[in-house]
C-alpha cells in the first residue's frame, strides 16, 4: 500500500516534468507556485507513462486542460468540457480521453470522486450528437478528428483515464461506472497513487519467490554437459503466478500454499518487470484477448499464450517427496518477457475475488526460467531476442543495447535525461535535469545529421532496424557530440515555436530536422536558417499547381526538395 512518502516522490517527480518542460519550451509566464508546477508535470508524467509517448514537448500538445494551456501557453481560458488531455493512437486505433485530478495533500483513506467521470460526460456528449460548435481551441481540433475517426467503418476503441495521486482509486465494479461504460460504449480506467508509483520507481530491491512442482511439469537444460549452471522451462498453475510475482514477500515464500482465498487481496509487485522492454505501458490491444481466454477457456490458456521469460541471478532446484516434485527457489528474478500477460491476469484477478478459485487455478502457463548471474550484456540480450519473435517495436527492443545505456549515462553527465523506455525518469531520482529526450527522437536527429531530414519523421521504424548501425553503429557514433545534438534540436525547437506565434504558420520536426542538417553542412546561423528554409519552400516547383499545393510538410519529405535545397546551398 503506497504511503506518504510515495506521495512526496510523486510530487517530486512531477515538479522534475515541469522544470523539463520550462527548459524546452518558453512559458506564457513565469511560474513559481511549487504546487502549480506540480500540477502540471502530474499531467506530463502520466502522461508519457500510460501513452508511451517520450518527448516533453509532444506531451504538451496532448493537453487540453484550461489552466494548463493558460500558463504554459499563453492561451485564453477556455472550457475544457471536463477533458484534459487526448491521445489518439492511429496505430491501434484508440482514442483516450483523460480526466486529471492533482491533489495537494496525502490523505491516505481518501478515494477517487466518483462525479470525475460524469464531468467528462459533456465532451463525451458532444462527440456522440455529432456537434462541436461549442467547443474551442485545441479540445475542438481533437473533437472534429475522433468525431471523423468514428463515423468510419473502422473499428475504434475510446477510453476514459480517471487519474489522481490519491491513494484509492476507483473500481470499475461499481453499478454507476457500469452503467456509464454500457450507456457510451466506453471502457473507463483508474489510475491512482499504487499505479503511479511503480511508474516512477528506481532500481528495486531484490524479487525472490519459492514454488513447487509436479516433477513432470519441469524441464532443465544447460549450455554444455559439464556446466553446474541450469536453466528450466516449466509448467505453473497461474494461481501460482499471481503468488511468486505479487507484492507480499512471505507470501511469495510460502511454496506449499493450499488455500487459494489467500491471494484474494494479492497485487502485482511492478518491480519484477523493470527490466522488461516495453517499459510501463498500461494499455495494450492484447489484454482484452488475454482476459477472455481465461476467462471462458481457462484450460486452453497454456495452448494460447506464449508465457513468461524470466532470468535470475541464482536458481536452485531441490528435488523432494521421493523425487515426485522439485522445489524451486528463483533469487532476484525479473520478467523480460510476457509483461503484458502478467499485468493482465493480475488485472483479471482484481476485477472479481473470485476469479482465483473459479478461472485462474484452473489455467496454466509456460515459464522459462534463465540463470544469468550479473552478466547486464547476456541480459539484455536476452531480453531482446525472445521479444523479437512478438510484436514489440524495433525501437523497444534497441532500448537494451549496450550503445543505448552509454547514451543514457553519457547524457544523464550533461543534465540531459535519455528516455530509452516508457516510465523513464533519469538515473538519479534527486537530479534536476535540462532537457528529456527520447530514444527515439534522437535516432531520427542523427538520421537527419547523416544526410535523411527528408526520411527522419516518417521512416522512424527504418532508423531502428536496417539503418541503425548507420545512425548507432561503432563506426558512426561519436557519443561526445550527443549533448550538443540535444541542446541544438531544442534551440531550433524554440525558435520555431516563436515563429509560429508570430507567423500563425504551423511547423513540425521535419522543419527542425532539415535545419540541424543544414546547420551541421554549412554553419551559417540557425536564424537565417530558418529564414531561408521557408522561402525555399514556398519557391519550390512554385509553377507546377500539383507541387505548389502540396502541404508544407509534403514538400519537406519529398527527395527532390531535398535536391532543391542542397543544390541551394551547393552541398554535394
Amino acid at each position: 500500500m503506497p504511503n506518504i512518502n510515495d506521495f512526496k516522490l510523486i510530487a517530486k517527480k512531477s515538479e522534475r516534468y515541469a522544470e523539463l518542460l520550462f527548459n524546452s519550451y518558453q512559458t506564457h509566464q513565469k511560474i513559481e507556485d511549487q504546487k502549480q508546477k506540480e500540477r502540471i508535470g502530474f499531467y506530463l508524467l502520466i502522461l508519457k507513462s500510460i501513452c508511451g509517448i517520450q518527448d516533453i514537448l509532444d506531451l504538451k500538445d496532448l493537453i487540453t486542460d484550461t489552466e494548463f494551456n493558460h500558463y504554459v501557453l499563453g492561451e485564453q481560458k477556455i472550457d475544457d468540457y471536463g477533458v484534459d488531455a487526448v491521445y489518439i493512437n492511429e496505430e491501434d486505433r484508440s482514442i483516450s480521453l483523460f480526466n486529471f485530478k492533482y491533489r495537494e495533500k496525502f490523505k491516505p483513506d481518501k478515494s477517487q470522486d466518483l462525479n470525475d467521470p460524469f464531468i467528462s460526460t459533456k465532451f463525451i456528449n458532444a462527440l456522440t450528437e455529432n456537434n462541436t460548435s461549442a467547443i474551442e481551441g485545441k479540445l475542438k481540433n481533437f473533437a472534429d478528428s475522433i468525431i471523423e475517426k468514428l463515423n468510419t467503418t473502422d473499428e475504434w476503441k475510446m477510453s476514459l483515464y480517471i487519474v489522481s495521486n490519491e491513494n484509492r482509486e476507483l473500481r470499475e465494479t461499481d453499478e454507476n461506472l457500469r452503467n456509464l461504460k454500457r450507456h457510451y460504449g466506453l471502457e473507463i480506467i483508474s489510475i491512482g497513487l499504487v499505479q503511479i508509483s511503480q511508474y516512477i520507481s528506481p532500481r528495486p530491491k531484490a524479487v525472490n519467490a519459492e514454488m513447487t512442482l509436479d516433477i513432470d511439469a519441469i524441464m532443465s537444460f544447460s549450455e554444455d554437459s559439464i556446466s553446474s549452471s541450469k536453466s528450466y522451462i516449466i509448467r505453473l498453475p497461474i494461481n501460482e503466478v499471481i503468488r511468486i510475482t505479487c507484492d507480499d514477500e512471505k507470501l511469495r515464500s510460502q511454496y506449499n500454499l493450499e488455500d487459494v482465498s489467500a491471494l484474494e487481496e494479492a497485487s502485482l509487485d511492478y518491480s519484477v518487470l523493470f527490466d522488461n522492454v516495453r517499459g510501463f505501458v498500461v494499455r495494450s490491444r492484447y489484454n482484452s484477448n488475454i482476459s477472455t481466454t481465461l476467462k471462458k477457456e481457462p484450460s486452453k490458456f497454456f495452448m494460447y499464450n506464449n508465457g513468461l521469460t524470466i532470468i535470475a541471478k541464482d536458481i536452485e532446484a531441490k528435488p523432494i517427496n521421493v523425487n515426485k516434485k522439485v522445489k524451486l527457489r528463483l533469487t532476484s528474478f525479473q520478467v523480460i518477457n510476457g509483461g503484458q500477460t502478467l499485468r493482465t491476469i493480475h488485472d483479471f484477478h482484481k476485477d472479481d475475488k473470485e476469479n482465483i478459485l473459479n478461472h485462474l487455478s484452473n489455467a496454466q502457463i509456460l515459464i522459462r526460467v534463465f540463470k544469468t548471474t550479473d552478466d547486464q550484456l547476456l541480459n539484455n540480450k536476452i531480453a531482446e531476442y525472445t521479444n523479437s519473435q512478438n510484436s514489440i517495436s524495433s525501437i523497444d527492443l534497441k532500448s537494451l543495447r549496450s550503445e543505448q545505456i552509454q547514451l543514457e549515462q553519457y547524457l544523464d553527465e550533461h543534465e540531459i535525461l535519455y528516455s530509452r523506455k516508457t516510465g523513464d525518469t533519469g538515473l538519479s531520482k534527486d537530479k534536476s535535469y535540462k532537457y528529456q529526450i527520447s530514444m527515439e527522437r534522437l535516432g531520427q536527429i542523427l538520421y537527419s545529421l547523416k544526410g535523411n531530414p527528408h526520411k527522419a519523421s516518417n521512416r522512424k521504424k527504418q532508423i531502428f532496424e536496417q539503418d541503425y548501425n548507420l545512425v548507432f553503429g561503432d563506426n558512426n557514433l561519436n557519443i561526445s557530440e550527443s549533448p550538443d545534438h540535444v541542446k541544438k534540436y531544442f534551440q531550433v525547437k524554440s525558435l520555431y515555436e516563436s515563429k509560429s506565434k508570430e507567423t500563425d504558420r504551423k511547423f513540425s520536426d521535419q522543419d527542425v530536422f532539415y535545419i540541424l542538417y543544414l546547420q551541421a553542412k554549412t554553419g551559417r546561423e540557425i536564424g537565417e536558417l530558418i529564414n531561408v528554409l521557408d522561402d525555399l519552400v514556398d519557391l519550390y516547383r512554385a509553377e507546377e499547381s500539383e507541387v505548389s499545393s502540396l502541404s508544407r510538410n509534403r514538400k519537406l519529405i519529398q527527395i527532390g526538395f531535398k535536391d532543391f535545397v542542397d543544390q541551394h546551398f551547393s552541398i554535394a
